[in-house]
């Protein structure tokens, strides 16, 4: 779905609410709804939006450290947005990763991670993730495949998509959906190889994901 066409959605989903508070321009009302009717009659794409709730969202990372153990990572900043159109089976993906959050349990190892050898967070402060793949089956997504762009270095990913789940929250009562996924990548893709093989190349990540239909 083009740019344009996902801010028309979210526009139209927020501005009932936000319109009767800030009495917005009626002309931009109804420019934004002629906008969505002829993107409905076109296409017949019937959207949500989700907002990732960063409470909520985490994206994790495990690799093998000279075959002792497996170390797991985290980062803690995660944002972004999920369009679904259920009926359709069609959806889209924008995340956002703040590379500057990584924890990993170690404040000296959070530091030396982030170097020009690893993450270069100075440069590359923000890793994304996109899609406009996303399989479904009856009982929801199943996988999503997109670009992960780390270091300004975009490679195709695969994500396996389990415990995907939807319903009306009790906490918020908004319509809130969850799923946790799993992918693969080796770190030397994306010029990040130091210590290869003494310390593993093959990199999984583990997302930990809700979002609230706006």
């Amino acid at each position: 779905m083009p740019d344009w066409q996902k801010l028309v959605f979210q526009l139209c989903l927020r501005y009932p609410e936000i319109g009767k508070q800030l009495k917005i321009d009626m002309n931009l009302k109804t420019l934004v709804t002629l906008l969505l009717a002829l993107s409905l009659a076109n296409t017949s794409y019937a959207a949500d939006v989700y907002g990732v709730d960063p409470e909520h969202t985490f994206v994790s990372f495990s690799y093998s450290h000279q075959n002792y153990s497996i170390q797991t990572s985290r980062f803690d900043n995660v944002s972004g947005s999920i369009v679904l159109d259920e009926a359709a089976s069609t959806g889209m993906i924008d995340m956002s990763i703040d590379m500057k959050s990584v924890s990993t349990g170690s404040a000296i190892f959070n530091k030396r991670i982030q170097e020009d050898d690893f993450f270069a967070t100075e440069s590359f402060p923000v890793a994304t993730f996109t899609s406009e793949k996303i399989a479904f089956n009856k009982e929801g997504i199943t996988s999503v495949q997109g670009m992960l762009t780390i270091k300004g270095i975009s490679k195709p990913v695969t994500l396996d998509v389990k415990n995907f789940f939807c319903s009306r929250s009790l906490l918020t009562l908004k319509y809130t959906c969850g799923a946790n996924a799993v992918a693969r990548v080796n770190r030397s893709d994306f010029e990040m190889g130091k210590y290869v093989p003494f310390v593993g190349d093959e990199v999984t990540i583990n997302i930990a994901i809700e979002a609230s239909k706006n």
